[in-house]
């Protein structure tokens, strides 16, 4: 008799009833175990995954690329013709809006001139006025030279003197030998100060003076603007300073000490209480005396502060290489002293200075006058002249795209391809824009070049990129005709 399906369903059951408990317990202790297992070996349960592709780009290349990049300089490069490097800038060297551009062009190893628009007008220059005081810093102090900050005793043992000898770039900190801002640092003329007190049996209280007789005459340039002033664009200048100047060595704007020696000295004061010497309240000016140095820092070389000036376009830090430089040339250590020290050492270099008219030397006077002919053979002869001490301002020079005040520009694709390659220092005032110069072109020529705009649309940011766009465009062009 056959089986009903009911009745199997009931065997079965009946058969399950007895086996479920068996089978559950057993997959329960299976699933335990693979976790288990899983957890003591990582990856043992999951399935390989396949190695992810290496981008092309990556990888390493199986042969070098061809050359197609800018070539290094070659005596025997084609020389550009004046007509294809006029062409190529008349197109480009355009005022956006109101205002004119002069500019030359100048091969750097023969002097030919390349291109020529009003390059010997006089032109308000902005911090182009920087390269005079850097060749003329160089040429008259050395690249090697330091500036030294004493501290000096005197006729009472219980004052010292801290004495500035040209550095504004104190730091206030420890000094730091790998730097150029803060190389001298006023904790360490500090500390070996209260070393040199107590060998000497000083208890104190001492009392800090500070003399800041290197320079003389007015502190604050009477050209300048007092919004300039007020802006954080400049301050009144005195033979010592920290941080260029500032109050800070990070914060670049805003307002600064209107008398950085007596701000420095206060902070020395400061540094020569951490160092436990008991300091009375006060800082007060005074004279040390010369044969009695308790201790002296020195600063940066003239190079590596020429750099910085170039690099970051620093006003305070130029005027005090001007004054420096003045006091190397036998002028007064003033603002007229600086001018006068720099129209002797261009002269020295076979530049024209009748045609100048100079109000300082960091470029932010209005009544200041240079041609763009007179930059370009300032540029040539840091570049290509025959006083190799000149050479040392090469790498003060903004790189564009990169450094400096040329970090930002040259990345859009009008002027993309002269970052890197086009060196120059900036100018910019109100109505003025200036950029000089050099750049390697194309077939390996060494090119110097000015261009200085005046009367310009305040804030036109066209005015900017056309003199971007001359200058990556002599670094891209044979121009040979």
């Amino acid at each position: 008799m056959g089986v009903k399906n009911g009745d199997a369903r009931a065997g079965l059951s009946a058969t399950w009833g007895r086996l479920k408990w068996p089978v559950l317990l057993a997959s329960i202790l299976l699933c335990l175990g693979a976790v288990v297992v899983a957890g003591m070996m990582p990856g043992l349960l999951s399935l390989p995954k396949p190695e992810a592709s290496v981008p092309a780009w990556q990888l390493e290349p199986a042969h070098l690329s061809n050359a197609s990049g800018v070539l290094p300089l070659d005596a025997n490069a084609p020389l550009p013709t004046s007509a294809e490097v006029t062409a190529l800038l008349d197109a480009t060297l355009k005022p956006d809006g109101a205002g004119s551009i002069s500019g030359v062009v100048m091969d750097a190893s023969t002097g030919k001139v390349l291109f020529d628009r009003d390059a010997a007008a006089n032109r308000i220059p902005a911090s182009n006025m920087k390269l005079l005081t850097a060749v003329s810093a160089l040429k008259a102090l050395g690249p090697d030279a330091r500036f030294t900050t004493r501290v000096l005793g005197s006729a009472n043992p219980s004052t010292v003197v801290l004495t500035g000898g040209g550095d504004v770039l104190l730091g206030a900190s420890a000094s730091d030998p790998n730097a150029v801002l803060g190389r001298a640092g006023l904790a360490s003329l500090a500390a070996d100060t209260a070393t040199a007190l107590t060998a000497a049996g000083v208890k104190g209280p001492v009392t800090v003076q500070v003399d800041d007789t290197l320079f003389s005459g007015a502190p604050l340039n009477p050209a300048w603007s007092l919004d300039d002033v007020a802006a954080g664009e400049t301050a009144p200048l005195f033979p010592l300073a920290l941080n260029s100047g500032r109050y800070s060595p990070t914060v670049m704007t805003g307002p600064r000490p209107q008398d950085s020696a007596v701000t420095t000295a206060q902070a020395f004061a400061e540094q020569l209480a951490a160092a436990g010497v008991a300091v009375s309240p006060g800082v007060e000016r005074g004279r040390g005396l010369p044969t009695k140095v308790l201790t002296a820092a020195e600063s940066a070389t003239v190079s590596e502060q020429v750099d910085l000036m170039l690099e970051t376009s620093d006003n305070f830090l130029a005027e005090a290489l001007g004054r420096m430089t003045a006091a190397a040339s036998g002028k007064e250590t003033t603002y007229d002293g600086a001018t006068a020290a720099v129209r002797q050492r261009l002269a020295e270099l076979g530049i024209a200075t009748d045609s100048m008219q100079l109000a300082d030397v960091s470029g932010l006077a209005l009544e200041n006058q240079v041609s763009a002919l007179q930059f370009v053979q300032v540029v040539r002869a840091i570049t290509s002249g025959p006083d190799l001490s000149l050479r040392a301002a090469l790498d003060g020079f903004p790189i564009a795209g990169l450094t400096g005040t040329l970090d930002n520009r040259y990345v859009d694709a009008s002027t993309a391809v002269g970052a890197g390659l086009v060196r120059a220092k900036t100018g910019t005032l109100n109505s003025v824009i200036a950029l000089s110069g050099y750049v390697v072109d194309a077939d390996g020529r060494l090119l110097v070049f000015s261009f200085i705009g005046n009367g310009l649309e305040p804030g036109a940011a066209g005015n900017k990129v056309a003199m971007d766009r001359a200058a990556s465009g002599l670094a891209s062009c044979g121009c040979r005709g």
